[in-house]
């Protein structure tokens, strides 16, 4: 059975067909929410790998949406939700924004008044994303690959020995397009893998669907801002009515965390100036949201209610 909260989101939703690339229009001054939920009918041969990679999702959160659905085998005719409504990310909307509790990239195009969002793979268990402001400092098509020492030594140890060089071409890890970032060490890039986008995959730097990073490469210079940041709970204005977008906490390594999630909630409403303190927010419902961990915006109060009792307990 639904809870509450995901039986509100999709009470609107209609049936549709696959989703195109996410271009999507900025909202007005004040508003924090871009893109609708959509709902696809699955196909024999469909799984979620493949539902996501047509639809500029990732593997996780085609997972978090759609709670007790085999991943694998979904069924024909299976109803298949598409989380493509996000809370835009807190902080300045321009450059390269990466969410790492969402998997997910966010590009602001100066001068546009859209935003391009994508799935990306992140840093795995002992191998941590940065959390960072640094900016792209080159561009480069067709990379090769120099296996850094420790990722060699790693691969020794496991029976599985690297070449010293990995020229471009389809054995390439890099994939057809790399972006070199300030922060040392880390890369925006493509990938030789069909698997592993939308999940914690790689040595810290950021994997791209290869038709993604070449989109990204047409648009984004040298020089473009990247602020990378770990924001599991993000709350928004939609229509005068506050949203709130939960996921699954991931440590300032990209690790799984078991975190004080009354703490994280509670930090990231009081990093949102535009919240104040002026509206009496459900809490059954943010309990809901957080419980529930599914990447869908929830509407959780609407400013005209009273001020919050902000004494009361807020336990998960």
């Amino acid at each position: 059975m639904l809870s509450l909260a995901r039986s509100l989101s999709l009470a609107s939703l209609a049936v549709v067909g696959p989703a195109a690339a996410l271009e999507l229009p900025l909202p007005p001054p004040g508003e924090d929410i871009v893109g609708q939920v959509q709902v696809i009918k699955a196909r024999y041969e469909d799984t979620f790998a493949d539902i996501a990679t047509a639809s500029d999702l990732g593997y996780l959160e085609m997972v978090a949406a759609n709670p007790g659905v085999d991943p694998w085998l979904p069924g024909e005719g299976s109803e298949i939700i598409l989380p493509t409504r996000y809370i835009l990310p807190p902080g300045p909307r321009e450059g390269i924004v990466i969410n790492l509790a969402e998997y997910r990239m966010y590009y602001f195009p100066k001068g546009q008044n859209v935003v391009h969002t994508f799935p990306l793979g992140i840093g795995r268990e002992g191998w941590g994303s940065p959390i960072a402001h640094t900016t792209v400092t080159a561009k480069t098509p067709n990379p090769g690959w120099t296996p850094p020492a420790s990722i060699r030594a790693e691969h020794a140890a496991d029976g599985d020995p690297l070449p010293a060089y990995v020229p471009p071409g389809p054995d390439n890890p890099l994939g057809p397009f790399k972006f070199t970032l300030g922060t040392p060490g880390y890369l925006i890039h493509g990938s030789n893998k069909k698997f592993g986008i939308g999940m914690r995959v790689s040595h810290g730097c950021f994997r791209m669907l290869n038709n993604n990073v070449l989109e990204l490469a047409k648009m984004a210079p040298v020089g473009t801002s990247v602020r990378i940041i770990n924001e599991p709970y993000k709350f928004g204005f939609s229509g005068g009515k506050v949203y709130l977008e939960a996921h699954a906490p991931l440590t300032d390594e990209g690790e799984p965390s078991v975190v004080d999630k009354h703490t994280a909630v509670i930090n990231a409403l009081l990093k949102n100036e535009a919240m104040g303190g002026s509206m009496r927010l459900d809490w059954e419902m943010v309990r809901e949201v957080v419980a529930s961990e599914d990447g869908i915006p929830i509407e959780i109060a609407t400013p005209d209610e009273a001020i919050a009792n902000h004494g009361e307990a807020l336990t998960f």
